[in-house]
């Protein structure tokens, strides 16, 4: 691992381009995300992880961007929800109205987003676990899980 001191140009790999970016070693990727590349569908939520407002993905998994340091980020693959347009995901979480306030969404479609990566022909149980990290303070859960069940069961039919 490299050692950094002091601020430093590093590049990173958002939604498929490289992105060169100054940082100082304990700069968060969410931090960076929002305020170096204006990218800010990742929310600050509570910054300890524990909401996930903040979900982007990185090398095909869910991490909380706001207990990464941007350094880490380095040599990985990160996609933000600008880094998902039009697909069924999202339009089923139209379709479903899997959102109200909409502060939580893009953590929950970029969780969601990953499992579909990972776990393509998902159970109601794994579904369960990979929302558990997630936090909507609207409630709209069941409205999330639907959306899920339609991608889901589509995705099952072809």
């Amino acid at each position: 691992m490299r050692e950094y001191i002091g601020k430093n140009t590093i590049e990173l790999t958002v939604n498929g381009e490289a992105r060169s970016v100054s940082v100082w070693p304990s700069d968060i990727l969410l931090d960076v995300l929002r305020n170096e590349l204006g990218l800010t569908g990742a929310k600050p939520g509570c910054k300890n992880g524990d909401c996930g407002a903040c979900t982007v993905i990185m090398d095909g998994l869910p991490v909380k961007s706001c207990l990464v340091l941007a350094v880490e980020a380095v040599g990985h693959s990160v996609l933000t929800v600008e880094g998902l347009k039009n697909t069924a995901l999202q339009n089923a979480f139209v379709e479903h109205s899997a959102f109200q306030c909409g502060y939580c969404t893009s953590g929950f479609l970029m969780a969601a987003h990953a499992l579909y990566l990972n776990h393509k022909d998902a159970d109601e149980l794994t579904v369960e676990e990979w929302l558990q990290s997630n936090i909507c303070r609207c409630t709209s859960y069941s409205e999330i899980r639907e959306a899920l069940r339609c991608v889901f069961c589509e995705e099952k039919l072809k």
